[in-house]
């Protein structure tokens, strides 16, 4: 079995392709592609086969892709782009002879007012009609998201937030990875959706208790409406647009769009999420 993974040289998609090594699947049956040579040159010194790609180059797609069973498409980072890279990953696939394309989605993408959803839902749309077979993996959001936010508290003790008491079903990027290479691995994954998500939707009350439990300082959730963020995010150097669209997820984060706290990714992973604190602490260390 041969698997390509696309977005190598992004968080996710690195770490899925450690997981197919650590999981057994031979490194030379491994082939990753990114954009940056330098940043798989580590990857083909363990003997994984490396292109360097991007999701338009539909030639070099297409010669990635050649005598794979199965591509995983990571989705693209770039909003407004992503249909089209996306769809040239597919007709890419579909024309080297790929049996399989598994693609990391959003939660609930073809029913959801998440900011988000509609690039997601018209590659899911893009993939039922390609004649392939499929696999939807759709991933809520990352605990590494989280982040900056936590770092910030350390200086100001709060998290600033305009989503009031939604909840957020996250786990770290390393789970959602180890949920894509068990799919890639095996299994009778065709056709399927996973709605994959942490085990506990948190509200910014907890965000913020679990933020005072890893940096020893007492921290707080501030509670603002969504025109005194995008204020104070223009503020901090922001332009409206890129503050806009930070609204935007917090209004369906206060929608209830990322609460929904599933079991697919802890079968698939055969063990709990991890834990919020314990997320935020590996990702800060």
């Amino acid at each position: 079995m041969s698997v390509v993974v696309t977005g190598a040289t992004g968080h996710l998609g690195r770490l899925v392709v450690d997981h197919l090594l650590a999981g057994g699947l031979p490194a030379d049956q491994v082939t990753a592609v990114g954009r940056r040579a330098d940043r798989l040159a580590d990857l083909a010194e363990r003997g994984v086969r490396t292109v360097t790609a991007d999701y338009a180059d539909t030639a070099a797609l297409e010669a990635a892709f050649a005598g794979a069973d199965t591509v995983l498409l990571v989705s693209g980072s770039e909003v407004g782009q992503r249909v089209e890279q996306h769809r040239s990953v597919v007709d890419a696939a579909r024309t080297a002879g790929v049996r399989r394309v598994v693609y990391t989605s959003a939660p609930h993408a073809d029913t959801t007012s998440l900011v988000l959803a509609p690039d997601h839902k018209a590659t899911e749309e893009l993939l039922r009609a390609s004649g392939l077979a499929w696999t939807i993996l759709r991933n809520n959001w990352y605990t590494e998201n989280y982040v900056g936010a936590v770092e910030q508290a350390r200086a100001t003790g709060t998290i600033v937030t305009s989503a009031g008491a939604g909840r957020v079903a996250s786990a770290p990027r390393d789970d959602y990875a180890a949920g894509a290479a068990a799919v890639l691995l095996g299994g009778d994954h065709d056709g399927r959706v996973y709605e994959l998500s942490g085990d506990v939707a948190w509200t910014y009350d907890d965000l913020a208790a679990a933020a005072s439990e890893v940096l020893g300082t007492p921290v707080v959730a501030q509670q603002v409406t969504d025109d005194e963020y995008r204020a104070i995010l223009v503020g901090a150097g922001l332009d409206e647009g890129t503050a806009g669209f930070v609204v935007a997820l917090d209004e369906g984060t206060r929608r209830g769009d990322l609460a929904d706290a599933t079991a697919d990714l802890r079968t698939l992973i055969g063990r709990p999420t991890t834990p919020l604190v314990d997320a935020l602490r590996a990702a800060l260390a």
